[in-house]
């Protein structure tokens, strides 16, 4: 087995892991999957036992995840309470996927590294001609554990920055519907309550959360506060320090929102024509890689065919 063959199989076994990584990440929290069997099987009014609706479940909901958060209360003994602070405030930032608990998350990306160090151990040792112990081997597999050990929290940033994006695109928005429903007479909960129930991303979501939270008995500039903190957007964080000091001030609430909406409306204007400056940038080096090697084929083949012709004719003559 060569080293090109060697390379594709390490680039299929982490392109592996990274759709598990993906997939783990991208799903939201839903209901409970034994709830949820138990009350098909009440509704639908078959009897069977507990140990057949557990044996029905997905693998990975019976097994892996079960063991991921077992290795994660074992980490837990000797990871800095720091750490799983930061992974706690970055999972919120990203919207929480799938519930995932810090532990469980912290405890993935050493079983994600252990299983493509495991699999790479086992490919040198039966490949032809190779040793797991060799220098180029144990640094190849160096490589990869470190890149399958980074990958989630790459995936998690990335995960962050396309929230805050969405959040910041639709800030404009919210605010324009938010200052209409308090010029109407609406106070800021049910103007934001209407934001709630008229969208469905995750602004609207934010707010129905800061809502519910209110309706506990959190203070509305904590719930606020505790709602910026949890999105982590620049735009955002300046919209709810401006509805903090109107109400602790005693401001206009609706003069407010309409000075914030027109305020992220430059914004994003700001935004769109620095996106359009970079561009030329990012084009460069498609075009630099793709369209001029292309280009330089059309133009100069004919022309080194003829050339390779003339040379190979002399030769012969």
């Amino acid at each position: 087995m060569n080293l090109g063959i060697i390379i594709v199989l390490l680039l299929i076994l982490l392109g592996v892991a990274v759709t598990l990584v993906i997939v783990g990440l991208r799903q939201e929290r839903g209901v409970d999957p034994l709830e949820q069997r138990l009350a098909e099987f009440a509704a639908s009014g078959e009897i069977t036992s507990l140990e057949d609706i557990e044996l029905s479940q997905p693998f990975s909901e019976r097994v892996i995840l079960p063991l991921a958060a077992k290795m994660g209360e074992i980490a837990l003994r000797f990871t800095p309470q720091r750490a799983l602070e930061q992974i706690q405030r970055k999972l919120e930032m990203a919207g929480n996927p799938r519930g995932i608990e810090p532990t469980v998350f912290f405890a993935g990306r050493f079983i994600i590294a252990a299983v493509i160090a495991v699999l790479l151990f086992i490919v040198f040792t039966i490949a032809p001609g190779q040793s797991p112990f060799s220098l180029r081997n144990l640094g190849i597999t160096f490589g990869f554990t470190s890149l399958g050990f980074f990958i989630p929290n790459l995936l998690l940033d990335s995960r962050v920055r396309r929230r805050q994006n969405e959040v910041t695109k639709s800030l404009p928005d919210a605010l324009d519907l938010l200052t209409i429903c308090v010029e109407a007479g609406l106070g800021l909960e049910a103007a934001m309550k209407k934001v709630n129930e008229k969208w469905d991303n995750e602004l609207a979501l934010a707010f129905g959360r800061a809502l519910q939270e209110i309706q506990l008995g959190k203070v509305r500039r904590e719930a606020l506060r505790d709602m910026s903190d949890r999105i982590g957007a620049a735009e955002l964080s300046s919209f709810v320090a401006a509805v903090i000091q109107s109400e602790q001030l005693g401001v206009s609430m609706a003069k407010i929102l309409r000075i914030q909406s027109d305020d992220m409306r430059v914004k994003r204007r700001q935004r769109a024509e620095q996106e359009a400056q970079t561009a030329p940038i990012k084009m460069l080096f498609p075009m630099a890689g793709l369209i001029f090697p292309t280009i330089m084929m059309i133009l100069m083949g004919p022309a080194a065919l003829s050339l390779m012709r003339s040379s190979l004719g002399a030769m012969f003559r």
